[in-house]
């Protein structure tokens, strides 16, 4: 399954607090190493990370062309209305360079430590549609009054107009939340570690059907897949080998690589993009 959309190549940078200007300087070398997309985990109860925030708006400033997200946004911690404005004002003074990855919540000790609140599966779900409809309505993509049991918005207005139309990523692995991501999200974003190649391909089902039952091409969620692994010469070829696969047999376009070694940012941007992007032309031709 190809939905045969652009290929782009990202890093996932670990947002350590121990060295700032040094994090700052691997999203800078990513965009040097020709790569299209920063992200940064968000886990604001990590004593060890900068805030993921701040930080995209601080990189943001010290690069020109990369595209920038979170990857995911925490969101029991990061309200969706004011997480809404915060993404557009960015994408604004960026001239457009910023998605949002948007998770609904893991490591439920922690968010509740800092004040969050605790959710089963089914009920994160439902927040997580709900919070969706707030992001889209401070956005002027959807109703001004959006009413639910976690999150609303009663007739307040848009604010800041993001500078494109910022896409939701959602990273999703159950069957309520990648229906979700179907019907409304712009892009699925899971970790490849964690599933099976028969996993990745039920995924993608759910989604295509959710998609067509909401009257929607499933070409039109962009599916972004977080990859690990060692990033040395040794390896690039089984590098190309397996993104030219996970595109053209499951739909991914964009491979978020580890971004936490200059090397390896200049590995994926000088070897290992350009041939996978030939490959799948190659196959696509």
């Amino acid at each position: 399954m190809d939905y045969r959309n652009e290929l782009k190549f990202g890093s996932f940078i670990t947002p350590a607090n121990q060295d700032p200007q040094h994090t700052v300087e691997l999203a800078v070398e990513s965009e040097r190493a020709g790569l299209d997309l920063v992200t940064f985990q968000d886990h604001p109860y990590q004593r060890r990370f900068l805030d993921t925030w701040t930080l995209l708006s601080y990189v943001a400033a010290r690069t020109e062309r990369v595209s920038l997200a979170p990857n995911v946004a925490n969101l029991p911690l990061r309200p969706p209305a004011v997480l809404a404005r915060s993404a557009a004002s960015l994408d604004a003074l960026t001239g457009g360079r910023v998605e949002l990855g948007l998770g609904a919540g893991a490591f439920w000790d922690a968010i509740e430590a800092m004040g969050g609140k605790r959710l089963a599966p089914r009920r994160a779900v439902q927040a997580t549609r709900e919070a969706i409809g707030v992001i889209h309505s401070a956005w002027g993509r959807g109703p001004a009054r959006v009413e639910g049991e976690f999150y609303w918005a009663r007739g307040s207005k848009p604010g800041t107009r993001p500078a494109h139309d910022i896409g939701i990523w959602i990273g999703a692995y159950k069957p309520r939340m990648l229906e979700l991501t179907g019907s409304l999200a712009d892009g699925w974003l899971p970790s490849i570690g964690r599933m099976s190649t028969q996993e990745m391909s039920a995924a993608n089902a759910r989604i295509d059907d959710a998609a067509a039952a909401a009257g929607r091409d499933p070409a039109d969620v962009v599916r972004i897949a977080n990859v690990s692994g060692p990033l040395t010469p040794q390896v690039v070829p089984q590098w190309v080998d397996q993104l030219t696969a996970l595109a053209l047999t499951q739909g991914f376009s964009t491979f978020v690589l580890d971004g936490d070694e200059p090397a390896g940012l200049q590995l994926i941007g000088q070897e290992i993009a350009p041939a996978v992007r030939e490959a799948v032309a190659a196959e696509r031709g």
